[in-house]
């Protein structure tokens, strides 16, 4: 075991893993390898992509007993992907699979199964949630699960540290030829972000419809030259479950008030100028927050350069009606902006790897002004847990939160200082997602912690009227209401290594007894 630099203790090697490094820093790592190529194939003129099932796909593949395999979350909670291609991968009989989507849901559940019975032997992935999620936690995998980030899997994938075989990739509008797009059809999602940099990188693309249409079919999120077989069936996913309507604004007094210091904060920052740049999560406070700075834009007549990230239904209202120049989508979380990606030019779907991998030339998150992120705890050290609920259980996602933190010039934590009678600061935070080091500012209902580093917010705060503590005077408050939370009883077994960005490990999740 190493002590790495935040000081937690994690494995230099795990048999069936390999050798593991300690995580050193944001921006401690240098790239050393080369980009990752995958096999040159060939389709012949004569040759036909559609295939009639998912069955003759796996098999004109060669998928054999301990290959990798990917998906993509851009369907969550409505995905029959993942299940389908597992059931049948089962059926005929293939064990031993490593799985690496980009994200697993609670409708994944049927995986626990093929855990048991051991077809599915690895997973990495950026959430869990769920029942598989549950017996994850308690120990199911012989492996542990490898936990990494949106812009850390990309990073992963294009360095060939992940090497997938076959990727099935579920597309809402397909023709036969293997141009396909996630923003027509009775499955639309959106943007195809994520499942983009899987069909550069996979040695083989299957894309999964139940929307074949005339070629060809442009503009296309992944294009023909990328694709080996298409397979047309009834449904690919539950429309319900894909998208959500119109957002819903928070009238929760709590999130209001959370919503009103974060505004205040961004205020008062200095970042607030004409041609910033943002990037807001999905939660009540994060989307009131960005309501609020949307009334500032206009009196103070302000337009932000670009919106950043998943995207919302409130940024492409503001995109309409020109406060932000330009959204850059890699995930659509609504039904507006899902719609918005195929008929607003301006509306640019991007790849997870353009989004944050830190061993590019350059990713989108390096150029963000400000970012908004919610957090499960916060230690007095400023580290995030947004991955292990207050039992330890599996239950989020990595996502990009460190990868906004570390790119972006402001980065805000807003978190109601206690959470079901539970304290958000604490001592110590179960799992680390992202390092305290690149985290500016938490705001809670009961006040406001500057990061210690950033002594610049903390002279422009101090001569304002924001409720300013340290850190440790927010446990403290915390505290004061809750007591002292006990400790979680966890056994020795590794259940989840939790990659940093760049590869190295910041922290680790235990089995919980």
């Amino acid at each position: 075991m190493a002590i790495n630099k935040i000081g937690r203790e994690v494995p230099a090697f795990i048999e069936g893993i390999g050798e593991l490094k300690p995580y050193q820093g944001p921006f401690s790592v240098e790239p050393t390898k080369r980009r990752f190529g995958r096999k040159l194939s060939v389709i012949t003129p004569k040759e036909s992509k559609l295939l009639n099932n998912i069955e003759e796909a796996i098999k004109k593949t060669g998928l054999t007993d301990g290959m990798t395999i990917s998906f993509h979350h851009h369907f969550r909670e409505g995905d029959y992907i993942v299940n389908l291609v597992m059931d049948t991968i089962a059926k005929l009989g293939i064990k031993n699979i490593t799985i690496a989507p980009s994200s697993l849901n609670g409708v994944h559940a049927p995986l626990i199964e093929h855990i048991k019975s051991g077809v599915i032997s690895k997973i990495e992935t950026s959430g869990l949630r769920g029942s598989l999620a549950d017996a994850i936690s308690k120990g199911i995998l012989e492996y542990p699960v490898k936990i990494r980030s949106h812009g850390g899997r990309a990073r992963a994938i294009e360095s060939g540290d992940v090497k997938i075989d076959v990727a099935f990739l579920g597309v809402p509008a397909c023709d036969e030829y293997g141009n396909a797009n996630g923003h027509s059809g009775k499955s639309f999602c959106g943007s195809l972000g994520y499942a983009k940099v899987d069909a550069q990188f996979a040695d083989q693309v299957v894309l999964i419809t139940d929307n074949l249409v005339a070629y060809p079919n442009v503009p296309a999120s992944i294009q023909q030259t990328d694709v080996d077989f298409v397979v047309q069936m009834d449904s690919i996913g539950d429309p319900k479950g894909i998208v959500s309507g119109a957002t819903r604004y928070t009238k929760n007094p709590r999130e209001l008030l959370i919503a009103k210091y974060a505004a205040e904060v961004i205020k008062e920052s200095g970042y607030l100028v004409d041609g910033f740049s943002m990037q807001c999560g999905t939660g009540g406070a994060s989307l009131a927050v960005a309501r609020s700075i949307k009334q500032t834009m206009i009196e103070r007549n302000i337009k932000a350069s670009f919106a950043l990230g998943g995207i919302t239904g409130q940024f492409v209202e503001m995109l309409e009606e020109g406060l932000v120049g330009k959204l850059y989508d890699t995930q659509c979380f609504d039904l507006i902006a899902a719609q918005s990606i195929g008929q607003n030019p301006n509306h640019v779907e991007i790849d997870a790897g353009f989004y944050a991998n830190p061993h590019n030339k350059g990713c989108a998150v390096n150029v963000l002004d400000i970012v908004i992120l919610s957090a499960l705890e916060v230690d007095t050290d400023f580290n995030v847990n947004v991955m292990t609920g207050s039992d330890g259980i599996l239950r989020g996602a990595s996502g990009g939160h460190c990868d906004t933190a570390a790119g972006s010039k402001l980065s805000i934590i807003v978190a109601p200082l206690i959470r079901g009678r539970i304290p958000t600061i604490v001592d110590q935070v179960n799992t680390v997602i992202t390092p305290g080091e690149t985290i500016d500012v938490v705001v809670t209902d009961r006040g406001i912690a500057v990061n210690p580093l950033r002594t610049d917010l903390i002279e422009k705060f101090s001569k304002t009227s924001l409720p300013l503590y340290t850190i440790d005077q927010l446990k403290e408050k915390a505290e004061e209401i809750t007591g002292k939370p006990k400790a979680i009883e966890y056994g020795d077994k590794i259940v989840a290594l939790v990659e940093y960005r760049d590869g190295t490990i910041i922290d680790v999740v235990r089995n919980v007894k």
